[in-house]
């Protein structure tokens, strides 16, 4: 299949993103007929010069150098909805930036996942039977019955953007009743999505003593750093759990595991960190979670679904086919 006819002036794109690298022909085929380096796998020394004369640049993270060398870019598209590794004080200030979403479907399966994984003692009981021992109601008598999704438990979500939406929409539709903290709880609420409860993020105390599951997903800014802590953790049940799907540092990481060291809550879904596996430690805490039994713990990986990906190439191709056609472009991050 032949790319479509590309109008307007030609772009130099730099793209330094190793994941949507893996969609190049997505890129180069929707995007248009221009200069492409695919340069996720260049030394830092050659991807400076490259973005030195870069009108696009593609990348999930700018150092404050590296947008200091794209200084004629135009657009800088980030791969993902996140922009907190943009160095956007550094890049000149007529530069553009983009984003793009498409992740909140696969994150609120994660959630759905992991909330029945963590209320059903798989993790615990999957090491019990490799282990030999077989443990049900039928064989013990203080084994506990499974709660269901529809039965009673409450969702509730802190933060109401894409994501939450997505995961009180999937809730709502397994019987779960949801309720959400949100900056502007008089908001419109998107179609198809029914909650019992809204109110302000000051409510949050109300929220988490109601909610069998706590979601986490508002983004991480300096409002939001440290906003699960130990007093969040005395507010919520004991029976209930904790899934953070947003950043690692909105969750207080002491107070988290001694949360689940000393059961003050019963689990958590962790899929978030508070580092980076480049700095020497798998998962990157500064805590044992893995030695915690109540725990589910993913990779950063929820919203890793190929569709997701193929959606945001679309979107960049299609912001990077504007641009070069003098066209508004569409998921511009106000710069302020």
């Amino acid at each position: 299949m032949s790319a479509p006819e590309t109008s307007g002036k030609s772009l130099r794109i730099v793209v330094t993103d190793p994941i949507i690298s893996r969609f190049e022909d997505q890129l180069k085929h929707d995007g248009g007929t221009h200069h492409w380096d695919m340069a996720a796998a260049w030394t830092p020394h050659r991807q400076l010069d490259a973005l030195a004369s870069a009108d696009v640049v593609v990348c999930s993270a700018l150092s404050p150098a590296q947008a200091a060398a794209a200084s004629g870019a135009e657009l800088v598209h980030v791969t993902g909805a996140g922009y907190d590794r943009i160095s956007l004080a550094e890049l000149a200030p007529g530069t553009m930036v983009a984003n793009t979403f498409h992740h909140a479907r696969p994150i609120a399966e994660h959630v759905l996942m992991v909330t029945l994984m963590l209320s059903r003692n798989v993790v615990v009981s999957d090491h019990a039977v490799r282990g030999g021992t077989w443990r049900t109601i039928a064989t013990d008598p203080e084994a506990p019955f499974h709660p269901t999704l529809g039965g009673g438990m409450t969702m509730g979500l802190v933060g109401l953007g894409s994501i939450g939406t997505e995961v009180a929409r999937v809730a709502g539709l397994l019987g779960m009743d949801v309720r959400a903290v949100r900056r502007n709880p008089d908001a419109r609420v998107a179609e198809g999505v029914e909650l019992s409860w809204v109110g302000g993020i000051h409510q949050l105390p109300e929220l988490l003593a109601a909610s069998d599951v706590v979601v986490v997903t508002v983004p991480l800014d300096s409002s939001t750093k440290g906003m699960i802590g130990a007093p969040e953790f005395a507010a919520m049940k004991p029976t209930a759990f904790l899934i953070n799907v947003a950043r690692g540092p909105v969750v207080d990481q002491r107070a988290l595991f001694d949360a689940l060291q000393s059961r003050r809550i019963a689990g958590a879904g962790i899929d978030v960190w508070w580092g980076s596996p480049a700095d020497g430690v798998v998962p990157p805490a500064e805590l044992p979670f893995g030695t915690l039994p109540n725990t589910v713990l993913t990779p950063h990986h929820s919203g890793h679904a190929r569709i997701t990906f193929e959606r945001r190439a679309a979107d960049i191709a299609s912001n990077i086919r504007r641009l070069a056609e003098g066209r508004e472009l569409f998921n511009v991050v106000p710069r302020v």
